[in-house]
């Protein structure tokens, strides 16, 4: 049997420690609905649907950051979470890409993608796909 993972490493700048800790409550309260809590009354929309795949983590990086990271997955939560932190901090545009990995060698186990994440938009983009309509372009 083979395992499969999809890393990520990142760090967000914020501007004080009562965004990060604004941050880490809210990472807090996702991961409890993502282990079946109720979803509290001010617990924001955008996050909602996605509170289910929350399978990253989320520490203080010093008294200004977050590092986010996982080796589980949760591309759709994270970018979602992080595009909630810009839009009420306002940030500037966040970056990350992830790997896709396997314990053993599988044909469909490797690869990865990247995100930029705005205010007003996500934009992702996996290598599997990339190669596909790389090779279909003239």
């Amino acid at each position: 049997m083979a395992d499969y993972f999809t890393n990520f490493s990142f760090i967000i700048a914020l501007a004080s420690t009562e965004q990060q800790d604004c941050a880490i409550k809210l990472f807090l309260q996702m991961s409890a609905i993502q282990q079946g809590e109720e979803i509290p009354a001010d617990f924001p929309a955008s996050l909602k649907d996605v509170a289910e795949d929350c399978c990253f983590e989320v520490q203080a990086d010093g008294p200004n950051a977050l590092w986010l990271h996982s080796s589980s997955g949760g591309i759709d939560a994270v970018c979602a979470f992080v595009q909630h932190l810009v839009q009420k901090f306002n940030l500037k545009p966040v970056t990350f890409e992830w790997s896709h990995d396997c314990s053993k060698p599988r044909t469909d186990a490797y690869g990865g993608g990247a995100a930029i994440i705005k205010a007003d938009e996500i934009q992702t983009m996996n290598t599997s796909d990339w190669l596909r309509t790389s090779l279909v372009k003239p």
